[in-house]
């Protein structure tokens, strides 16, 4: 209930709603642009991801090659990734996180929280 019983200012919601989603695009275009990095094998891969989750680059040290075990080297990059990925989710929840709740705690649409 409004205090005086008057509606509420429209043009003020408005405005209020405009700026959270100006600030969602920023908080987003700086997840896009932030890289995140994740390893497995103890450091023999190593994969990096944006904070959005999409795959940036893979380091592979020699010393994970093996000819004869390549199923390894796959399950250490499979891991890599997992792993950078599960930071960029943990980077989204600390930038997004807060304005998801500002718009009403529920989470938005296509977001993982």
């Amino acid at each position: 209930m409004i205090p005086g019983g008057g509606q509420p200012d429209m043009q003020q919601l408005l405005q209020q709603a405009q700026k959270m989603q100006q600030d969602l695009a920023a908080a987003q275009q700086e997840l896009a642009q932030t890289p995140v990095e994740g390893s497995a094998g103890g450091g023999l891969v190593k994969a990096t991801v944006t904070g959005a989750g999409e795959l940036q680059g893979l380091v592979i040290d020699p010393k994970a090659v093996d000819p004869e075990d390549t199923e390894t080297l796959a399950d250490l990059v499979v891991a890599a990734v997992r792993d950078a990925n599960a930071a960029a989710q943990e980077l989204q929840q600390q930038k997004l996180g807060p304005l998801a709740q500002g718009l009403g705690g529920g989470g938005l649409p296509g977001l993982p929280f």
